[in-house]
């Protein structure tokens, strides 16, 4: 079904959760705005992650809801708004139900089993083999919608700048930075703090950097035990919120990565980023960014497994190559 963009003025997306989804998710803004020109875009997203949307240029106003929510109360909300079109971004049955009961005249979403009834405009891409960034797009495809921009986006304000700038005022301040972080939300996914300590001071043989160490909740004993093994040549972030990590991350030449929010985040900023993958496809999950690249030790049995716990020994981890990083690493550092 095609659209008459001149009908449109008010357009909501609904990602709710992820950080790294939600960042991938901004690939639509851009097409959006260049085909309905006259229409507010805004976002529906939980509390936790409006961060990652708050200071979007392309978004007028970033609506959120608790988990333990009344979901009358986010219906209520959401119909406030009088929305004309509706993506859902998600489409899984509680978001289906929130576009059901939008109001919007126009209400699209994946015609995942189960959740069809919610949409009357349905795309049937399935869960597709290309990027996940790219899978957004299949629902603009749906409404006729032309793909004018693949780019993915994150902003910062300047408090986060000032906090970043301030931290690392007498730190690192001569050094090439080299941004560390050891995040994922799966423990399979997260490559072993011995492997990290291998992998940073191969680094430092080859190249004159130091190390910015950064973390998030969850990570604690990682980042300590990387950081005390590079101490000299490291620095260890301290508790941040999301905005304060982007701010950090923004101050790297280069960051290396497990699959995780922190990587889509560097990725968006447009900073160089390596990302580490074993359980988790890279080319449906990788940095998106022509400045990126990952590295997978494709030769395992069992790799991209999807599995959230290792049943075997972390092999597609420690096994990864030493030099097949620093080549990797010296490829984007020439092409950046």
């Amino acid at each position: 079904m095609k659209i008459d963009s001149k009908g449109i003025y008010k357009i909501l997306c609904i990602k709710p959760r992820g950080i790294g989804d939600i960042v991938l998710s901004t690939i639509v803004l851009e097409n959006l705005l260049n085909y309905f020109p006259k229409a507010k875009i805004d976002f529906l997203v939980e509390e936790f992650a409006k961060d990652a949307l708050i200071f979007n240029p392309f978004i007028n106003k970033v609506l959120t809801f608790n988990k333990k929510e009344s979901f009358l109360k986010i219906i209520q909300r959401v119909r406030k708004e009088n929305y004309d079109l509706v993506f859902d971004l998600w489409s899984n049955p509680r978001t289906a139900q929130i576009t059901f009961l939008s109001g919007a005249k126009y209400r699209v979403g994946h015609a995942y089993r189960g959740r069809k009834f919610a949409y009357n405009i349905k795309v049937d891409s399935g869960r597709g083999d290309s990027h996940s960034a790219e899978h957004n797009l299949e629902q603009l495809k749906a409404v006729g919608i032309p793909i004018v921009s693949k780019r993915i986006h994150f902003y910062i304000d300047e408090e986060a700048i000032i906090f970043a700038n301030d931290f690392l005022s007498d730190k690192l301040s001569d050094n090439t930075i080299y941004g560390i972080i050891p995040s994922g939300g799966w423990v399979s996914k997260r490559c072993d703090k011995e492997k990290w300590v291998e992998i940073c001071q191969a680094l430092l043989k080859k190249f004159n950097a130091a190390f910015l160490i950064l973390w998030g909740n969850g990570d604690e004993t990682d980042a300590d035990y990387i950081y005390k093994n590079l101490k000299a040549n490291a620095v260890l972030a301290p508790d941040t919120s999301i905005l304060q990590l982007a701010g950090l991350i923004q101050k790297c030449d280069l960051v290396i990565t497990n699959d995780s929010g922190p990587m889509h985040i560097a990725a968006a900023l447009g900073i160089p980023t390596l990302g580490i993958f074993g359980p988790t496809d890279p080319k449906k999950h990788g940095p998106y960014s022509n400045r990126s690249d990952y590295i997978i030790k494709d030769d395992l049995f069992c790799i991209v497994c999807n599995k959230l716990v290792c049943p075997y020994n972390h092999e597609c981890m420690k096994q990864l190559s030493i030099d097949l990083i620093i080549n990797k690493i010296e490829k984007l550092l020439s092409k950046n």
